[in-house]
């Protein structure tokens, strides 16, 4: 693809939440509801969607095609949907922001006659293009490269009756609100997103940096953490028993329509959500899975793309724990936390971590790690989070092996 249209490499896309709106001016929150009131009548109720704009003026250029074109796109035979899915992830892996050459290309791609809206201000000079950015966003789809994503899933969940439900997706929540407030106390800040499975959420991180994936990881201790805690004290059937998964993958993401717009609550699908929802599958009552990878993730200090595998990203976690000691839960301060792949002892003496391979019912297989969380407190109890490999039994897997 020409460089002219996306440099995608790490990229983060912008959002916009009720926050961000409330810190803008009077006169650019104006300009943001101008834009998206032009953008939603383009829109048409969710049967286009918006691929890419480019600045034009006291304006924008936006290229608007029907939804359903990129499905007609993947329905192509092998050969063909190959190279179309390709541009097009392409295209909506980085901002739908172009500058001129590459929002002509896209469009003749696609054969459709760009619009232009005309707008009361100049893009770029009286709003930024980053705010620009995240209005576009929500009428279009991202691609996300190798983003970090968790599943909690309530064990047993369709066996409670209704209000039992409503109240452990509550309590299931809470708990991700208060784990996340902590570590926003931490500065340890995350593009935090997250949307319901039914009997669950998946969590995902829209910044793709290492830093970023790693504090996903540990927005997931404290998760599974603060709802252990909360298990201990409440009463039956409040509280939901989780499992939980830990990938990183590629996944599509679109924004949620609530009523007759768009939300700034997105969903996400694709092979990452695929192999969650299969790993938890196998998954016992309170373990948790950890998908094997090996992607390309950026360095927050340099900028560097290097690629990272399971066992190299569980050494980053435990190299920065001590971000989240002195950290309080449930009243006591956190000493320390260990968290680390489960194995056994070799002849050899050394430790080998053990790998999973799971066939799923497609006849399909994929590998996991079993992990397992410690976490030390002064005044209080210890919180073990996960199995022991020795205490996995029921875990159903067809081979294991040794890494």
């Amino acid at each position: 693809m020409n460089d002219s249209i996306h440099d995608t490499d790490g990229f983060s896309p912008p959002v916009l939440d009720r926050a961000s709106l409330d810190e803008l001016s009077a006169a650019a929150r104006t300009y943001v509801e101008e834009l998206d009131r032009e953008l939603h009548r383009l829109w048409g109720l969710g049967r286009n969607i918006v691929l890419a704009w480019t600045p034009a003026g006291r304006g924008i250029r936006v290229l608007v095609i029907p939804h359903y074109i990129l499905g007609e796109m993947a329905a192509r035979t092998a050969g063909e949907a190959a190279d179309s899915l390709q541009f097009v992830d392409e295209v909506i892996a980085g901002n739908t922001l172009t500058d001129e050459e590459g929002f002509d290309t896209i469009a003749k791609y696609f054969g459709y006659e760009p619009k232009r809206v005309e707008l009361s201000f100049t893009p770029g000079e009286d709003l930024a293009d980053d705010l620009l950015e995240a209005v576009v966003r929500r009428y279009s789809i991202s691609y996300i490269r190798n983003g970090a994503v968790a599943l909690f899933d309530i064990v047993g969940f369709s066996l409670f009756s209704p209000l039992e439900q409503v109240t452990q997706l509550n309590s299931l929540a809470y708990s991700v609100n208060a784990s996340f407030s902590k570590m926003l106390a931490r500065n340890l800040d995350i593009q935090f997103a997250r949307s319901t499975t039914g009997d669950g959420f998946y969590i995902w991180n829209r910044d793709r940096s290492v830093e970023s994936n790693v504090n996903l990881y540990h927005l997931m201790h404290l998760v599974l953490a603060d709802n252990a805690i909360a298990r201990s004290k409440g009463k039956a059937n409040t509280t939901p028993r989780l499992r939980a998964s830990f990938h990183v993958g590629n996944h599509y993401e679109f924004f949620q329509s609530e009523g007759l717009r768009p939300t700034v609550y997105s969903y996400i699908v694709g092979d990452v959500t695929i192999e969650l929802a299969r790993m938890i599958d196998h998954a016992l009552p309170g373990q948790i899975v950890v998908g094997d990878f090996h992607v390309d993730m950026r360095e927050n200090d340099t900028g560097a793309i290097k690629r990272i595998g399971t066992s190299e990203f569980i050494e980053r976690t435990r190299q920065s724990l001590s971000n989240l000691e002195g950290m309080e839960l449930s009243g006591e301060n956190v000493e320390s936390i260990q968290c680390y792949l489960t194995g056994e002892r070799l002849d050899s003496g050394q430790f080998g971590v053990k790998r999973y391979i799971l066939r799923d019912k497609h006849g399909l297989s994929r590998k996991v790690y079993n992990a397992k969380v410690n976490i030390y407190r002064s005044g209080g109890g210890p919180i073990y989070l996960g199995f022991q490999t020795g205490d996995l039994d029921g875990f159903v897997y067809e081979t294991e092996e040794y890494v």
